[in-house]
Order: C-alpha cells, then structure tokens, then sequence
C-alpha cells in the first residue's frame, strides 16, 4: 500500500490533464462539424453524397499514422497552409498540442457524424412540420423541435467520440510528438512508461485511462437507451 501511495504521489500527472484539455477542445471541434454534417446527411439528398459520407468516416477505418501523415501534408511545415501559418502568424500545429487537437478531432468526427445522422433520421418528421404551421422559421424548428429530440443520440456520440480522443496515439504522435510537459499525452506517456521498463507506472496510468474510459461508456449507453 505504501508503494502504491508513494508511486501516486510521485507520478507527473500532466499527461492525464492534457489528455482531459485535448479531448474536450477535440470533442467540442467534432460535436460542431459532426451535428452539421449529420443534418446533411440524414436530411439533404445529392448526387455523391454517399461517397462524401464515405471519406468523412474513413478515420474509423485507417490506421492512425496515415490520418497523422495527411493532417502533416494538410497543414505541415512544408504544405501551403503550414507555410502561410509559419509566415504570417508564425505559428504551426506541428509538435504543439494544438496538433494533438487536430488528430484527435479527425478521429473522433466519425462518431459524432454518425450519432447524429441517425439521430436526426429519427425525428419524426410530422412534429417539424407542425412547429412550421406556427409561423416559425426553419432554424427555429431545429432548435426548438428537432434539436432537443436527436439530442439524447448526439450526446451518446459526443460521449464516444470523447473516449476516443482520450486514447488517440498514433496520429498524435505523427503531429504533436511526445514532449514531456508539452505533448505527451496518457496514451504516450503509457508508451514511454513501458519503452523505458517503468511497469509500475505504466500500469498505474492504464488504470486510470481505463477508469475514465469505462466512465465515459457507460454515460454513452445510458444516453443511447434514451433514443
């Protein structure tokens, strides 16, 4: 037990806040891309929109260091945005954990898109059009009407896109790197605790990611049996 206190205690507890503060600005930046895409999706009918519901999705499905590798074209040092950045406001997302920002919103944008486009599918569609006879705008319809009825499926999403921003690695480690007291996230300072055989602390560190993740889950199924 003593050990145990003693190892608490001196564990650097910086990659758990980072992790919190990254995932929360990353699951607010999906939760705002994510609801608009949804409603898109679930509501508008074009040509191609299946394929573009398509490439949205794909970082559920590629592995990690190519979303890292295509956010360092996208935006990187060397790439026409990372360059205006570095020029005109001499600024970069690279090795900053704004970059871990960036990966873990891409990540997690897939869950939210989905959650909500099939929340918003779910509305029925009759309760819209009687808000509509009452003389209100179609933007007041969404947020008075069908807004507050996909909502239980949107925050069951937010809450899974925000487990996954907590445990992202690979693109984030592509991007942000692993700095020590700037960077380095839980799931990176889980890794650097096992490169550099400190199991102990590695293991502490996975308790408490699984912790918060089991967390996170269960308010997420909680939210999902309210649809």
């Amino acid at each position: 037990m003593n050990t145990t206190n003693s190892l608490i205690a001196s564990t650097d507890w910086f990659p758990l806040v980072l992790s919190l503060k990254v995932a929360a600005v990353a699951t607010l930046l999906a939760l705002i891309v994510g609801v608009a895409l949804g409603w898109v999706f679930a509501r508008r009918k074009f040509f191609g929109a299946t394929v573009l519901e398509a490439v949205f999705m794909l970082p559920l499905v590629l592995p990690p260091t190519v979303i890292g590798y295509a956010i360092l074209v996208a935006a990187g040092r060397r790439s026409p945005l990372g360059a205006w950045l570095r020029e005109h406001l001499d600024y970069t997302i690279i090795f900053s954990w704004h970059g871990a920002v960036v990966a873990s919103a891409v990540v997690a944008l897939p869950l939210v898109l989905k959650s909500a486009s099939a929340a918003f599918s779910g509305v029925d569609r009759s309760l819209e059009a009687a808000a509509s006879t009452l003389r209100q705008s179609p933007f007041s319809v969404f947020l008075r009407v069908t807004l507050p009825l996909a909502w239980p499926g949107i925050l069951a999403g937010t809450l899974l896109a925000f487990a996954r921003a907590m445990g992202e690695f690979g693109a984030s480690l592509m991007v942000a790197g692993s700095i020590p007291k700037q960077t380095q996230t839980l799931s990176m300072a889980i890794y650097d605790a096992v490169q550099a055989g400190h199991d102990d602390l590695a293991l502490l560190l996975v308790i408490v990611t699984s912790l918060l993740s089991i967390t996170v889950l269960v308010l997420s199924n909680r939210f999902f049996s309210l649809r």
